[in-house]
């Protein structure tokens, strides 16, 4: 289920565009920039962390996200996809990752290791030249 974007919460701005459209771009403000305060979102504090750690960039000292879109013609498809990429960076700081539980190779292996290492060794060593005494 996908995060819910509260619209109250969404600060929409048009700029001018770059890419496709010839004259057009140049005309019209297409590119959208979404901002998000997402200490208003009210969200978990491990989502906020990782959130934080996904965004990087995108994320101000003050905590705002800030996605700009400019790879459509038309402010509504830019919109669209500024959204979607909000909501998509949102629902990947959801997902807990399972912690790393730590082991250690047992002294079979360990000894298994080292003969392997010496055996390579031997095998090498008996590529040298051959020397007549």
């Amino acid at each position: 289920m996908p995060f819910e974007l509260p619209e109250d919460l969404l600060e929409e701005t048009f700029l001018a565009s770059t890419g496709p459209g010839g004259q057009n771009v140049n005309k019209v403000a297409t590119a959208c920039q979404l901002r998000v305060d997402v200490y208003r979102l009210g969200l978990p504090l491990y989502v906020f962390r990782k959130l934080k750690t996904l965004a990087g960039s995108k994320m101000t000292g003050a905590g705002e996200l800030i996605v700009t879109a400019r790879s459509h013609r038309t402010r509504e498809a830019n919109r669209a996809e500024a959204r979607a990429r909000i909501v998509d960076l949102i629902d990947k700081a959801f997902i807990r990752e399972a912690p790393r539980v730590k082991t250690k190779p047992s002294r079979a292996a360990k000894a298994r290791r080292v003969d392997a290492k010496k055996g390579r060794g031997e095998i090498k060593k008996g590529r040298g030249k051959i020397q007549l005494d």
